[in-house]
């Protein structure tokens, strides 16, 4: 008996140790994504982050909304590997992204400087990021993908579409192709993901985006209750950390 209550002593103490090391990584996680979201004429922005709930290993999602010389930028990445050290990678891509963004740069440039970053100072390190830029006046964006998944456009009248443009991860030193542009209608929805979302051990990824789309382009006009649907539908039982960011595009009022 005595060895049983000093097991049951040895295992809460592992339990509370666990719980305790595991709000400490949330905490610090949260510490490097954005306080709030920028405010565009004619965009409305939401987003959602749920950290993986099964481990005190944490992961390098990340997001980011910044207005630029040239439009309001939006990214979405995923830094390879789930620990602290993944978070603090993360935390130098979304600060050095946000200065390299305010500098002017276009999408394939600020992809090239993340990636020499990372190979400088974080060897061994790779990272996808999806970048999509909104032109003043919202009729038209463009992307540039480094190995995530595609943004999904969801458009009046139109079958949801993902813009697949794409590129090599960060932290392989391979070159980007430049951005493309898109025309997109008004009132038309972005919507960029993590793979912490549609990523199961049951199904194949490709079914899981086709579901992402459909239920996407049925759902709700305004991005904050898109984000809270699709959280719901998808998230119920998910083991990875998960964004989903939003956006909904109008032409500016005069």
């Amino acid at each position: 008996m005595a060895l049983y209550a000093e097991l049951t002593v040895e295992h809460k103490d592992v339990v509370e140790r666990f719980s305790q090391e595991h709000e400490l990584a949330l905490t610090l996680q949260r510490t490097f994504l954005p306080a709030s979201l920028p405010e565009s004429p004619g965009v409305e922005l939401a987003v959602r982050y749920l950290p993986a709930a099964a481990t005190a290993e944490i992961g390098g999602d990340f997001y980011e909304a910044v207005d630029t010389p040239h439009g309001l930028l939006l990214a979405v990445g995923d830094v390879v590997g789930h620990s602290i050290q993944a978070a603090v990678v993360m935390g130098q891509l979304r600060h050095a992204l946000r200065a390299y963004a305010a500098q002017g740069h276009p999408p394939h440039v600020l992809l090239e400087h993340l990636d020499h970053l990372l190979g400088l100072h974080q060897p061994g390190w790779t990272t996808s990021v999806c970048i999509v830029l909104i032109e003043p006046g919202n009729a038209r964006v463009h992307v540039a993908n480094a190995g995530h998944l595609p943004p999904l456009l969801l458009s009046p009248g139109c079958p949801p579409r993902y813009l697949r443009e794409h590129g090599p991860m960060l932290g392989i030193g391979l070159p980007h192709p430049p951005a493309v542009g898109h025309p997109v209608a008004p009132g038309s929805r972005l919507l960029m993901v993590t793979d912490g979302l549609v990523e199961t051990r049951n199904s194949s990824l490709y079914d899981r985006l086709e579901l992402l789309a459909a239920t996407a382009g049925a759902g709700p006009a305004e991005p904050e209750a898109l984000c809270t649907e699709l959280v719901e539908t998808f998230a119920a039982e998910h083991e990875d950390d998960i964004i989903v960011f939003a956006a909904r595009l109008r032409p500016p009022r005069p």
